[in-house]
Parts: C-alpha cells; sequence; structure tokens
C-alpha cells in the first residue's frame, strides 16, 4: 500500500475507527484513545476488569492496520530474555563452527499487548518499559532496532492486587495516556452476547499498513496548536503541583505529587492527535479537555487525604479544568 496524501489521511483515519467498531462493539471512547496513542506515537496502558475486549481489541486493530500482532500473558515467573529475546548456541555441522545468534523476543512486532503487566516482577517491566522508550534492545553489547511503528499496549486489572507488582510511578509517566476500560451498556451488552455465541462473527477490513501510519504519525507534529492553547495546557500541568503558586485547593489537599513536562509533551501530542482524527488540522480546548484526564490520571501521586476521602485523580483534573483560566480570560 502506497503512503497516501498528507490531505487524504484523516477521511482514511475515520475508516480505521469505523472498521474497528465492526469488530468491537461499544467502547468508542477507548478506540479512539488507543488510536490517539498510536497516532502520537506513545505507549497506553488500559485498565479495565477481566473480559471486557481488551484482547480482542488490540488483535483487530492490528488486523486493520495491517501489523505484526504479539501478546504476552506477565506471569510472577516471566523473565526480561523471554520478552527481549536471547542469544543462541549454534554449531556448523558442516565446519563444526560455533557461534552465538540472537534470537529476538516477542517485543519485535509493531503491535504488543503486555497482558496484567503487574503480575510480573519490576526485572521484567523494566526491560520492557526501556524497549518501549528506546526502541531498542541491547543485548550483549548489541543494539537492535525494533520495527516501526512500535506500540504497546498494557493491561493491568484493577480489582485483584494479591500476587502484583504496581508500576512505579515513574514508570507510569513512561505511558502516554492510561485508559479506563468500563463496562459496556446494557444494550451494547446484548450485542455483545449475540455477537459472540452464535455463528456470525466481526470481521475488520484491512484499512492502512504501517508505512501509511508513519505518515500520519508524521502529519501529527505538524498539526497547529496555538500559542493561548499551549499556555493553558502549560498552566493546567504546573496547577497540578501543589507547591505551585496557581495550584488550586483542590490540588494542595489532595495530591502529594504533580504532574512532570512529559505531561506536557504528551497532552499537546494527544491533542494534536485527536484534532488530525477528528479532520482538524489545528488542536482545540475541547481536544485538551477530552483527553486531560488519560493524560494525567497516572501523574498524579494522591495524598492520604485524597484516600480517606474516595476522591480520585479524574476528579482533581476536572477541578484543574475549572480552576484554571484561560488565558485571554
Amino acid at each position: 500500500m502506497n503512503i497516501p496524501d498528507p490531505e487524504s489521511l484523516p477521511p482514511r483515519l475515520g475508516e480505521l475507527r469505523d472498521a474497528l467498531a465492526q469488530a468491537v462493539v461499544g467502547q468508542r471512547e477507548v478506540v479512539e484513545q488507543l488510536l490517539i496513542g498510536l497516532l502520537a506515537g506513545g505507549h497506553c496502558l488500559l485498565e479495565g476488569a477481566p473480559g471486557l475486549g481488551k484482547t480482542l481489541l488490540v488483535r483487530s486493530l492490528g488486523q486493520a492496520l495491517d501489523l505484526r500482532f504479539r501478546r504476552v500473558q506477565f506471569t510472577p515467573d516471566l523473565m526480561p530474555s523471554d520478552i527481549l529475546g536471547t542469544e543462541l548456541l549454534e554449531e556448523d555441522h558442516g565446519t563444526g563452527r560455533r557461534a552465538f545468534r540472537f534470537q529476538q523476543g516477542p517485543v519485535f512486532t509493531n503491535l504488543l499487548l503486555a497482558d496484567e503487566l503487574n503480575r510480573t516482577p519490576p526485572k521484567t517491566q523494566a526491560a520492557l518499559l526501556e524497549a518501549m522508550q528506546e526502541h531498542t534492545v541491547s543485548y550483549a553489547g548489541t543494539t537492535h532496532a525494533l520495527p516501526a511503528p512500535f506500540f504497546v499496549l498494557a493491561t493491568q486489572n484493577p480489582i485483584e492486587q494479591a500476587g502484583t507488582y504496581p508500576l512505579p510511578e515513574a514508570q507510569l509517566d513512561r505511558f502516554l495516556l492510561h485508559v479506563r476500560v468500563d463496562y459496556p451498556s446494557e444494550a451494547e451488552e446484548r450485542d455483545i452476547l449475540l455477537q459472540t455465541t452464535g455463528t456470525r462473527t466481526g470481521t475488520v477490513p484491512r484499512v492502512m499498513d504501517g508505512a501509511a501510519i508513519l505518515a500520519a504519525q508524521a502529519l501529527v507534529r505538524e498539526v497547529h496548536v496555538g500559542g493561548d492553547l499551549l499556555d493553558w495546557i502549560n498552566r493546567l500541568v504546573r496547577a497540578s503541583r501543589p507547591r505551585d503558586p496557581g495550584a488550586p485547593d483542590e490540588v494542595r489537599k489532595y495530591v502529594r505529587w504533580g504532574a512532570g513536562p512529559r505531561a506536557g509533551q504528551s497532552l499537546v501530542l494527544a491533542a494534536k492527535a485527536r484534532a488530525l482524527l477528528h479532520g482538524r488540522f489545528a488542536a482545540t480546548r475541547e481536544d485538551v479537555r477530552a483527553l486531560a484526564a488519560p493524560v494525567m490520571r497516572h501523574r498524579l501521586l494522591l495524598s492520604f487525604a485524597a484516600e480517606a476521602e474516595q476522591v480520585a485523580a479524574d476528579d482533581v483534573v476536572a477541578a484543574l479544568l475549572r480552576a484554571v483560566p484561560w488565558p485571554s480570560d
């Protein structure tokens, strides 16, 4: 498939979203946020109860994009080499010479579903997150480049805590978006029952390939962000820090540590990607409002008072959006 003209990319992205809807019932907001993460060149952390279609969604995304897809079930005994790869000693039967050959692990793919990432020890978590950040794997002094595009969707179950290794805040910050996967509506759940218990199955047409996605990621960088919008994003992030003069009362009371500069970078890129996904070449305040919670909810370290009063990170983000004025107001 040839790389499309930049003007034709927004309609193609709309086709991609519609293609996923043919296989995944409901979850339109989740689908949109995953596509935003892909277009922005970041990675997504999905949090939701089992059986909500996370694996189906990622596999369908790989089919619609004609990309390689792999799934890794993370367990307490998983080692870094099980993900990154290892060296094998091979012997040439003709000459008898022996040499090491690097055997690539499942991380060498385009779409990687890291299922229940918090069930594996920190050593294995860190190995995957390093690959996510650098897009390379270093082994025995040799650096191996990962394929492009490279997109990781990690999941974790918010219900079970026994036998898990929660990701540290510094590692959570590596994810562009923290996506919440909620239960479907009554009508959507009925459609799921109908579609998954009979002979009819959802098919995903092939819409784009890897080259087109790379072109779309490059186009996201060219989407316009006005000076006022950039100032507002900067103030939102800075106001999430309790010691900042512009922090609202809710932040001072319920937040121990606020979001860092990576949150501002992520919010700008995600807003640009959402604008392009909606067929626009300029980001707006609505793009920022729609993505403020997915970008910031995993970057806020809440205080004991927030836990005692059952105040969630999303509540703090909502307070930020209400309290931080638009620069021209």
